[in-house]
């Protein structure tokens, strides 16, 4: 049965069927970040089963997230060439598939190759989700990715109870074959809800050159980043690798000023004002996310010498504060616009985070800490929606799955490089030994305070209200429930 979704939504009042549609294609991120967050758990089980040193099981999740890297470029062209719901549903068959072999593999070298299939085809899943969004919420979208995300952010708390349960009770497999009942109702429900699109494709040529420019680049810059950032000592290899990524995104750049429209990115996209700064916002908060993550457990356990065990609880403050903005953003974002939110966010994060720069790591009460991190959450909670909703505001509808394929990648872009340069740091001011440790700390906190307080600034480059220089109507779907009807 097919389903159409098309015409402007002149109301205001956000069409039930567009809730539906969110139930749905949330299944694919909330799927995906279950399973990386199951398998990253369970890496030293995975090593001891299959009899493979932790440097090369550790490519179980390296692989996964090259191939993801290798792919996302391509997420834009795909839809433009057979639509969303074909890509949508061809990557959660590829993945259900994939989840199965990584779950019958014998070897580590087999376990791996799977789990590269997986990134192939996972790493394509949030953008689809978020284009379908994108696609039939319109100017309601900022409400319903604040409340898709909700059931998202579960995989992770979900991940290291799921892992625990399986290793205690069953066989290492069911890591994967936890995917299968997901996946096959994941398909099934997206088949028959989701709103057919194939009207809305168009004979795009693909950009060979671009794609051998740009995916490469992508790949050897999150390996390089990854390398440097675990190991800043041996850092040769990465350095040469890392100037050969910068040479093939240049490169890209350059190509893609050439070609305009037809490159597989258009890199005009980013003279839009608005545009660009939610491009940045969007770069400049997943920095400041991952560098936290990287920066603050290890704070915990070096400089504050709390268990790891403690260490968790710890940090729960910062996810409930998340928890606790995520569902108010849409509402915020309509009435009070995408600048007055997202910057509010981001000035919420920066200053939950200057107390471990400025006011003593090592004498800071663990409840301040607390206090801070629930602080910090709920401003990183308010950033990155408003921002979104601003990106697709400012262009043209038929542009939205070359312009998610920007923001994906930029968002991706984040996170590696704040660990890598935050890392480096922490490297070089530690040379003076454990004496040095704390003030070493310090300092590469106000580094990641300096990412917080640039994300700010591109926050205040939004646009005031959402609509301003609004060309992406949103979609109706009321004939999606007359099809239903008939």
């Amino acid at each position: 049965m097919r389903r159409e979704a098309n015409g402007p939504d002149v109301g205001e009042r956000l069409d039930p069927m567009v809730w539906k549609i969110a139930g749905v294609v949330l299944l694919g991120p909330l799927m995906t970040s279950l399973d990386s967050t199951v398998v990253n758990v369970s890496l030293s089980t995975l090593g001891s089963e299959l009899h493979a040193s932790l440097t090369t099981i550790q490519w179980v999740t390296s692989g996964y997230l090259l191939a993801l890297a290798l792919m996302l470029p391509l997420s834009g062209w795909l839809v433009d060439r057979i639509g969303v719901k074909r890509v949508y549903l061809g990557c959660f068959v590829a993945f259900t598939i994939s989840s199965l072999l990584c779950g019958v593999a014998t070897s580590a070298t087999g376990l791996i190759g799977f789990r590269v299939l997986q990134g192939m085809t996972g790493g394509l899943i949030a953008p689809m989700a978020q284009m379908m969004i994108a696609r039939t919420a319109g100017r309601h979208v900022a409400r319903v990715m604040g409340f898709m995300v909700m059931p998202i952010l579960i995989g992770p708390i979900l991940g290291p109870v799921v892992a625990g349960a399986i290793l205690q009770h069953a066989s290492w497999r069911w890591i994967f074959f936890i995917n299968l009942p997901i996946g096959v109702l994941a398909t099934w429900l997206a088949w028959w809800i989701l709103p057919t699109d194939a009207h809305e494709t168009q004979r795009r040529t693909f950009d060979l050159k671009g794609f051998l420019l740009l995916s490469p680049g992508l790949v050897f810059l999150l390996h390089s980043t990854e390398r440097l950032s675990s190991n800043p000592a041996t850092m040769r290899f990465s350095v040469v690798e890392l100037l050969a990524a910068l040479c093939l995104l240049a490169a890209f750049v350059r190509h893609g000023l050439e070609r305009g429209s037809s490159a597989l990115i258009d890199v005009y996209l980013f003279r839009r004002r608005s545009f660009s700064a939610a491009a940045a916002t969007q770069f400049l908060s997943n920095a400041a996310i991952f560098g936290g993550q990287m920066m603050l457990p290890l704070y915990l356990l070096t400089v504050r010498g709390i268990t790891p065990s403690a260490v968790g609880w710890v940090l729960a403050p910062a996810g409930f504060g998340a928890l606790f903005s995520y569902p108010m953003m849409g509402t915020l974002t309509e009435r009070f616009g995408p600048r007055a939110v997202s910057a509010s966010g981001a000035t919420l994060a920066l200053l939950g985070t200057l107390p471990f720069a400025f006011f003593g790591v090592r004498t800071i009460p663990l409840p301040v800490i607390c206090v801070a991190l629930f602080v910090r959450g709920l401003g990183m909670g308010a950033i990155n929606i408003p921002s979104i909703a601003a990106a697709y505001a400012s262009i043209p509808k038929q542009m939205i799955p070359v312009a998610t394929t920007a923001i994906n990648i930029l968002q991706r872009l984040g996170g590696p490089v704040a660990t890598m340069l935050l890392a480096i740091f922490l490297h070089s001011r530690m040379r003076g030994g454990a004496a040095e440790t704390p003030h070493a700390f310090a300092a590469t906190f106000t580094v990641l305070c300096a990412i917080h307080a640039l994300g700010v600034l591109a926050a205040l480059r939004l646009p005031v209200r959402r609509g301003d220089g609004e060309l992406n109507p949103p979609l109706e779907v009321s004939p999606v429930r007359s099809a239903l009807a008939k």
